[in-house]
């Protein structure tokens, strides 16, 4: 066997022959060095291996996966828990906006809004064009978010219904005023104060003022909200209803050719409580109009040409 060495540096080759037990020896040496740093390889993952898969390793990685187990279901149960809680919090938050439409709708109502100038039914149309740097909700800024919502809807809560508490007052408050005359259209026929009888020609006293059209069968509105306290004939007043509208107010709307009401009915201001007809002492169709205060006859005129509230 030849060993042939080369100097790099100088180009110089050199030759060395190896005869028998070198030849053997380097041979062996060159074979048996890959063989021996496997078996040797081999021996230290064995050693390796049978430390790490011991009972106790094995023990260590069950509990800790058993740890983990059971902290994925603690956070999935707080994250139900959380995830009921929120649930309930929309849900109260939904009614209290069922409310406040209610609210809303009412005010509406008593205002006297025209149709469809605020509709409490319909979503606010908003919009505009996007602009700056938007980011989505982080846990703890959503849950700020709700708990700042629910404040904003308790506090406009209160606000609508001390409003509409003020709106109702005043509509109570308008409604039982005394003003306007209990016939549309018409003239008035007679009025308040002395004047000769119709029947008799003797200077008597008219207790209210006359109101006609000429003919029977013409709307007798209320002049005010009130109850009903009399519906029906009265001596010389023929068919008479007699309305109370509280703090010592009372009307009367006699002759009366048919009745729309009854006693103990509550009607609103306005409202069809009769038709114009002759009956009692009456000459023709007409409506006796009568307004009493704390129990005294007064002037009618005074009321009727008051401005409706």
């Amino acid at each position: 066997m030849k060993v042939i060495l080369v100097d790099q540096r100088h180009g110089h080759t050199k030759t060395i022959v190896l005869k028998g037990w070198l030849k053997g020896l380097l041979s062996v040496c060159l074979l048996g060095a890959p063989v021996a740093l496997g078996y040797f390889g081999y021996q230290l993952a064995i050693s390796q291996d049978s430390r790490m898969l011991t009972v106790e390793t094995a023990q260590s990685w069950d509990q800790q996966i058993k740890l983990q187990s059971d902290q994925i279901a603690e956070i999935r149960q707080e994250a139900s828990q959380q995830l009921e809680a929120l649930t309930l919090r929309l849900a109260m938050m939904q009614a209290r906006l069922v409310r406040l439409d209610a609210v809303g709708e009412r005010i509406t109502t008593i205002a006297n809004l025209d149709e469809g100038e605020f509709n409490f039914g319909q979503p606010v149309t908003i919009g505009g064009p996007s602009t700056g740097f938007s980011e989505p909700y982080t846990p703890a800024g959503f849950m700020q978010a709700v708990d700042q919502l629910e404040r904003q809807l308790e506090d406009r809560q209160q606000q609508l219904e001390i409003l509409e508490g003020l709106m109702t007052d005043r509509k109570i408050q308008s409604d039982v005023f005394i003003a306007g005359r209990p016939l549309e259209k018409g003239w008035i026929a007679s009025r308040f104060g002395r004047r000769p009888d119709p029947f008799t020609g003797q200077l008597t006293f008219h207790a209210g003022i006359d109101f006609t059209t000429g003919r029977a069968g013409s709307e007798i509105n209320t002049v005010a909200a009130g109850v009903v306290t009399w519906a029906g004939p009265r001596s010389e007043y023929g068919l008479m209803v007699e309305v109370n509208h509280g703090n010592g107010f009372t009307t009367r709307y006699a002759h009366s050719e048919k009745l729309l009401v009854e006693v103990g009915d509550i009607v609103m201001k306005g409202q069809n409580i009769a038709l114009v007809g002759s009956t009692g002492r009456s000459t023709g169709p007409h409506v006796h109009f009568e307004v009493y205060k704390n129990g005294r006859v007064v002037d009618p005129a005074s009321y009727i040409h008051r401005t409706v509230r």
